[in-house]
């Protein structure tokens, strides 16, 4: 069975009305609590990591608030994405299909495609180097355990998508709990932390360039087509206040794992001012560095190892997710499935030629973003077309002023990743 499938039949089987009656009500939040989790891996992937430390590193605290409002962007837009699979039963992918020309909708899967096998590569080469850093595996060896550990994830989805869900739930909550107990043990500056997060500042031209990074590839697109299949069909519902309902509870969820990702961003950020910025070392600007810093400038063993951990837990987490999306993306936008296992195949397959040619992964994080950029506004277009369809979207069609704040929100991310690719392409 494909993973698309496998979440199109994933209805937990209870209609919605015996949530608000007697044992329903405590089934209620269980049962809905999980899409936006999985939805939250990818705001946690290698390059987040890779740019909150050379942020740190570079400006201290100073940038933290960029981190909390890139995070309030992430809720908005899932948020979006959940509604639209709820109201209309179907994913965007397939919404985009049956809305679009056809020429128009096998540009869509082509570029779709090159940006989902663009985030992979980053997602693989962060478990990979987590690999290496922690047990001095080399990258190959790595990326070959990494995929063996995909793939054995991967299997468990015949075993009920429920079970995927918890397992990147505890994933996603042990990173958040490990970067929580590394922002404690580095005791940061709690008045410049506040500072940082609640001032909006810009100590130069390079800040801005690094805050338009941060900003820019927060809204990952293949996640957007992702959470939206996840709420279809999810729970029974009888008609249009059920679903009303459901979306409380939905939006709930995506509230508590955007949460959850800004905790790690925001923690990976304040760890690196803290410990490399206070310190004097701001040129720490790749993982393999501040991996290799943490422990000797903490005077505390165990932070590199956490760190690492957290790394691992992230690539895989985030791999797995990427595989799933790219089945959504395939059948959604030309109703077409290969094998869950042939794709985990293919998607690695760049990632082990970056490693056999010797690219360094900082190069092909960077040059994974970059190319992750030009797919943002693709998904984030017709998102905003659909949701504020009342005929598509029926009650759950976007309040005008929840339209406003996403066309403004859709507008800074696509002019900030426009400024990051010029800036890119420029050689400044």
């Amino acid at each position: 069975m494909t993973t698309l499938q496998v979440i199109s039949n994933q209805s937990i089987g209870i209609p919605f009305s015996r949530f608000f009656s007697g044992r329903g009500r405590h089934l209620s939040w269980l049962s809905m609590f999980g899409p936006a989790l999985i939805a939250a891996v990818a705001y946690v992937d290698s390059g987040n990591f890779a740019t909150n430390i050379e942020a740190g590193s570079r400006y201290g605290y100073t940038l933290l608030w960029v981190v909390l409002v890139a995070n309030l962007m992430a809720m908005v837009i899932q948020s979006l994405s959940a509604r639209l699979g709820l109201a209309t039963g179907v994913n965007l992918a397939e919404l985009i299909r049956e809305h679009f020309p056809k020429p128009v909708v096998w540009f869509y899967w082509l570029q779709a495609e090159v940006v989902a096998i663009a985030t992979d590569l980053a997602e693989f080469l962060g478990a990979a180097l987590a690999f290496k850093l922690l047990f001095g595996m080399s990258m190959m060896s790595g990326a070959f355990l990494t995929g063996l550990v995909t793939y054995a994830a991967l299997y468990l989805q015949r075993f009920g998508f429920r079970l995927m869900e918890m397992i990147i739930g505890a994933m996603v909550m042990a990173i958040a709990g490990g970067f929580m107990f590394e922002l404690i043990s580095s005791r940061p500056d709690g008045f410049s932390l506040a500072k940082g997060a609640l001032i909006p500042s810009f100590p130069d031209g390079y800040s801005v360039y690094l805050a338009a990074g941060i900003l820019g590839a927060t809204i990952m697109p293949h996640v957007i087509y992702l959470h939206s299949a996840l709420l279809q069909n999810r729970v029974h519902s009888v008609d249009s206040s059920d679903r009303c309902k459901q979306m409380r509870f939905y939006r709930w969820d995506v509230i508590v794992g955007m949460a959850l990702a800004g905790i790690v961003n925001m923690a990976l950020l304040a760890v690196a001012a803290a410990i490399f910025h206070s310190n004097g070392h701001e040129e720490v600007v790749t993982i393999s560095e501040g991996f290799q810093l943490l422990s000797s400038l903490s005077g505390k063993d165990y932070m590199s190892i956490v760190f690492g951990l957290g790394l691992l837990l992230a690539g895989l987490s985030s791999s797995i997710v990427g595989t799933m999306s790219g089945q959504v993306l395939m059948q959604g936008f030309v109703r077409f499935t290969i094998p869950v296992s042939l794709r985990r195949l293919l998607t690695m397959a760049p990632a082990l030629m970056v490693i056999m040619m010797g690219v360094s992964e900082q190069k092909a994080l960077v040059g994974s973003q970059v190319v992750l950029s030009f797919g943002i506004p693709f998904a984030l277009v017709p998102l905003l077309r659909f949701t504020a369809s009342r005929r598509l979207m029926g009650s759950l069609v976007n309040p005008v002023w929840v339209t406003v704040i996403s066309v403004l929100i859709c507008a800074v991310v696509i002019g900030l990743n426009g400024y990051v690719l010029f800036y890119s392409f420029s050689g400044q």
